[in-house]
């Protein structure tokens, strides 16, 4: 059963709220969805500012209020995002907009992306579930988008406290949804080998 309307405009942000099933979703676009546990490579060298940014990360968290999704963006994603451009020095775009058709459409709210390598960021102010339509249906848009097939494609959605992978499968146009989650500041070690370990293989 088709899930999108064949004469509707659809953004990025509009299949957050689209009360069906991110598997239903991604099949509607000739795709398919892997729920796994990823077991994603970390970055095995030395990240010499690691523990600063926890400690500055740990610092901040008494005081200030994370109920806006502006808030986490700014005072939680932001680091980890800066923090994997010092050491990658990949691209950053933040808000990035993107237009494939009239249902592959809308903002990315960050985009890092080397030569072979790009990570897209989806951000939520808590819900993760919904969050992964979203996610899954900008992979698509990249998938489709992207001129070199030799691109690999990790995702992310977060909440700035909590993060989740995903990645797609480009040759057999299938989204692995990882099962693992990964805490700030309690995890921020294993995530952050994640994520320059995706920007530099």
């Amino acid at each position: 059963m088709k899930v999108l309307e064949p004469d509707i405009s659809y953004t990025f942000s509009k299949f957050f709220d689209l009360n069906a099933e991110v598997d239903d979703i991604v099949a509607d676009f000739g795709y398919s969805l892997k729920r796994k546990k990823l077991n994603l490579a970390g970055y095995v060298g030395e990240l010499e500012r690691l523990q600063e940014l926890s400690d500055r990360i740990e610092e901040v968290l008494p005081f200030v209020s994370l109920t806006t999704e502006i808030a986490r963006r700014e005072l939680l994603i932001s680091r980890v995002v800066t923090e994997v451009v010092h050491y990658t020095h990949a691209q950053l775009r933040i808000e990035y907009p993107l237009k494939v058709s009239d249902q592959l459409q809308g903002s990315l709210d960050y985009l890092l992306r080397t030569d072979t390598q790009m990570i897209i960021i989806e951000a939520k102010k808590e819900d993760l579930t919904n969050g992964l339509k979203q996610l899954a249906v900008e992979m698509i848009a990249l998938d489709q988008w992207m001129d070199s097939p030799q691109t690999h494609l990790i995702g992310a959605v977060t909440t700035g406290i909590l993060w989740q992978f995903s990645q797609l499968d480009r040759e057999h146009r299938r989204i692995d949804q990882g099962l693992e989650n990964y805490r700030v500041p309690e995890d921020i070690d294993p995530l952050m080998r994640i994520l320059v370990q995706s920007l530099t293989t």
